[in-house]
């Protein structure tokens, strides 16, 4: 299968929450949107229901942090399409014990860092000789102020107290990702930025915040920029984040 000049995109845990809106928004704005899932009747199901009101995206299962399905996902991609426009990094995790230093577990800080961190990481590596070959490749990273060192050390910061150690450091890893991506890139037509949706009704948020809907509005925003603007820079809706 063959999409022409139409910008293609992979976003990853796009069954559900954050990912299934932002596939949404991007197909809205005429992208061709590959739903990656974990879950393979998941990713299908959501995807119907994207089909189903008229929007042209596929469902792919990827597990992030798994090197086979990886490696598989990709493949799949470079067979049907040959290259790759936009890639959202969105899967993430945020499971029950996780904590403040002295007492965050250790198996669940490694479980999060392989999902949030290093199966972005994963994706991306895979993922960039496709992305090499757009005319605009853009790379977002679903970064959160919770990832912000600068605002972490701030008392006056509403979520200050929500001391997530793995989790917030994930996101601060995450950031580095986007700046060393950028310097790496530079001179290439490949942009990476983080940014921040806010606080989002989702399971990974306990449900609370704004809809999936509003969250997803910056992520699409900087996912359709093709001038490489805020290239390597960390974002929200109202413009830049502190590192």
């Amino acid at each position: 299968m063959s999409n022409g000049m139409k910008r293609i995109a992979l976003v990853t845990g796009a069954n559900k929450g954050i990912g299934l809106e932002i596939a949404r928004q991007l197909a809205q704005a005429g992208v061709f949107v590959l739903m990656g899932a974990r879950d393979a009747a998941r990713g299908k199901a959501a995807a119907d229901e994207l089909l189903y009101s008229g929007l042209n995206v596929a469902s792919i299962q990827i597990a992030v942090d798994e090197r086979e399905s990886v490696a598989s996902a990709i493949s799949e991609i470079k067979a049907d399409h040959g290259r790759l426009d936009i890639l959202v990094n969105n899967a993430g995790i945020a499971p029950k014990g996780d904590g403040p230093p002295s007492v965050t577990s250790l198996e669940i800080g490694r479980q999060i860092f392989d999902t949030n961190f290093f199966g972005a990481l994963a994706v991306t590596q895979a993922a960039l000789p496709m992305l090499r070959k757009s005319a605009a490749g853009r790379i977002v990273n679903l970064s959160s102020s919770l990832g912000s060192l600068a605002l972490n050390g701030d008392p006056t910061n509403p979520f200050y107290d929500v001391r997530l150690l793995a989790y917030n450091a994930s996101k601060t890893a995450l950031n580095m990702l986007t700046v060393q991506l950028n310097a790496e890139l530079s001179g290439s037509k490949i942009t990476a930025v983080s940014v921040c949706p806010g606080l989002t009704n989702t399971d990974l948020s306990g449900n609370l915040g704004w809809s999936t809907a509003e969250g997803a509005a910056a992520p699409a925003k900087f996912a359709l920029m093709t001038d490489g603007s805020h290239a390597g820079a960390f974002v929200n809706m109202d413009g830049a984040l502190p590192w």
